[in-house]
């Protein structure tokens, strides 16, 4: 099937000349250009499709499972090339916005807590940097019903709900911080602007290549784990032990796995050759239905745009006598990382996010402004180029959303955790604040857009693919996938990647508890469920999606 070949809805293939993604600016020495063998293998026991933190995942925990498993991991381009290596920077569980289904938020907290863990244990230098993140809201209605959400937590849920605290325009109830009751400001935050908003303790900023690289590093070096990169998956078909090969428009077909003896076999094909295993892992997230067009209108490709910006330089120093003591003022340092919602005008307009990598660079990396692309970007599979209208807006929005005037940035961080800041706000007029909100054009060092994959009822779709959906086998173990996390990907992939490997590891006669929000599980039910709701462009253009909060947090 060729790119122009395309069933209605139906995502092509990601293009080989993608933009420059800040993240990808380094690569991976041992990865860039990977195959672990100069040819491609013929067999596996398991084939992941796709080198993202979902692929790499998935990969680890199979390994944890059975060392002497053999995987081929397919990628249509380098490794980690995809959403993973262009996204925002973020991993931030959406706490209070699960107030409708809190073992969501309590899942999401489990993956943030897996990954910050498997960081330290390893000292993986990712530049990891645990964070309190603000989520202000310029849109009074939309506060008000984000206050409701958090309200409802707190009252069925408030374990929970301590990991969060409502800033309101004269600042929140006093918080027991660094051992005394203090309270946190709008303006202190640096979101005088804002109709009120929300902080959460457990947030982070990090390099999310690096992370991904890390792991497919130790994977390979463990042996039994051949990684092929430039190798797109074109297609899928079935056959028995026999020899009797099945091929749908799908191009899927069946199976469960090899040591338990089930007859019905995977073929992956590539323009270098086919694979063929008893098990193979969509870890393709926007370009599913590619594979399987039957997901076409389940999870949908919509690009986001990315642009980090140099920080806007310190003002000029008071004139004095020179002294060659005196060192350089230090860069911008905003304190949190953030994501801003709403206009006055408009609850749902926008969705738009920010980390601020280390100095000495400092830079803001700030995404999103999707209202300003065509169709804002819903269906688009294309990489390859930035929408210019979101480009200008990226460059010149931040300045208007907060202060980024240099000043001690107060830190917010968790009520238990020790801190050096005093918290408390600097002293600040309104006419001061005004200004220092005022727009202005950022520098950018990078541009770059990304390929989320929308789900159409905005959870991802985990677990074995059923026969009405291209999948099937004596006990349907053969096929799986685990996609479409819209936008929201860094702290749920990762466990989600576990427990997919348990939904196709696991004989249908064997009992193993899987840690999974039921909403996740792929199931014919939640498909023909997922299938009366709105399209995704229609409820994306509602700004459904993110009262749903299904996307704080960037690609």
């Amino acid at each position: 099937m060729t790119q122009t070949d395309l069933f209605p809805g139906q995502s092509g293939l990601p293009v080989d000349n993608p933009t420059e993604s800040y993240w990808l600016k380094e690569p991976s020495e041992k990865l860039l250009g990977h195959r672990t063998t100069e040819q491609l293998p013929r067999t596996a026991d398991v084939v992941i499709v796709g080198s993202g933190i979902t692929g790499a995942f998935a990969a680890h925990f199979l390994k944890e499972k059975d060392p002497n498993l053999d995987i081929v991991m397919l990628e249509a381009r380098e490794a980690c090339w995809g959403a993973t290596g262009r996204n925002g920077g973020h991993c931030q569980p959406a706490i209070y916005a699960s107030a409708a289904a809190p073992h969501i938020a309590a899942f999401e907290l489990r993956t943030y807590s897996y990954l910050k863990a498997l960081v330290e244990e390893h000292s993986i230098p990712c530049d990891w940097r645990t964070t309190s993140g603000v989520h202000a809201f310029y849109s009074a209605e939309l506060f008000d019903i984000v206050r409701g959400a958090v309200a409802r937590l707190a009252d069925g849920y408030p374990d929970l709900a301590a990991n969060v605290a409502v800033v309101e325009r004269g600042g929140t109830v006093p918080w027991l911080l660094d051992g005394e009751r203090r309270e946190m400001t709008l303006e202190g935050l640096r979101v005088g602007g804002a109709a009120g908003a929300v902080v959460q303790w457990n947030a982070a900023s990090l390099w999310p290549y690096k992370l991904v690289a890390f792991v497919l590093e130790r994977l390979l070096a463990a042996g039994r784990f051949n990684l092929q990169t430039n190798t797109p998956a074109t297609g899928l078909s079935s056959s028995s032990a026999a020899g009797t090969a099945t091929t749908t428009a799908a191009g899927a077909g069946a199976h469960d796995g090899g040591s338990r003896g089930t007859a019905t076999l995977w073929t992956v094909h590539t323009p270098r050759g086919t694979v063929t295993a008893p098990r193979v892992l969509l870890a393709t997230n926007a370009y599913t239905s590619h594979l399987l067009p039957q997901f076409a209108d389940l999870i949908v490709p919509v690009r986001g745009q990315v642009s980090a910006l140099k920080p806007p330089p310190p003002p000029p120093a008071q004139p004095m006598p020179p002294s060659p003591q005196s060192p350089p003022q230090p860069p911008l340092d905003i304190g949190h990382t953030f994501a801003f919602a709403g206009e006055p005008d408009d609850p749902y307009s926008r969705d738009d996010y920010l980390v601020q990598r280390p100095p000495p660079a400092a830079e803001l990396v700030f995404g999103g402004g999707r209202k300003h692309a065509r169709g804002r970007g819903v269906g688009v599979w294309d990489d390859a180029s930035t929408d210019e209208p979101v480009a200008w807006y990226l460059r010149g929005e931040l300045g208007g959303l907060m202060d980024l005037s240099h000043r001690p940035s107060p830190s917010a961080p968790s009520p238990s955790a020790p801190t050096t800041s005093s918290g408390s706000d600097p002293p600040t007029t309104d006419v001061a604040a005004g200004q220092s909100r005022k727009k202005q054009d950022l520098e950018p060092t990078h541009e770059w857009t990304g390929i989320m994959g929308y789900s159409r009822d905005g959870h991802p779709w985990v677990g074995v693919v059923p026969p009405s959906l291209g999948g099937g086998g004596s006990d349907g173990g053969g096929l799986a996938m685990c996609a479409g996390f819209t936008g929201h990907g860094m702290p749920n992939a990762a466990l989600c990647a576990k427990a997919v490997v348990s939904l196709m590891m696991t004989a249908s006669d064997e009992k193993e508890e899987i840690d999974l929000p039921p909403e996740y599980l792929l199931t014919e039910a939640r498909v023909g469920a997922a299938r009366l709701l709105d399209e995704v462009d229609v409820v994306d253009a509602k700004g459904s999606l993110f009262m749903d909060f299904a996307k704080l947090g960037g690609l």
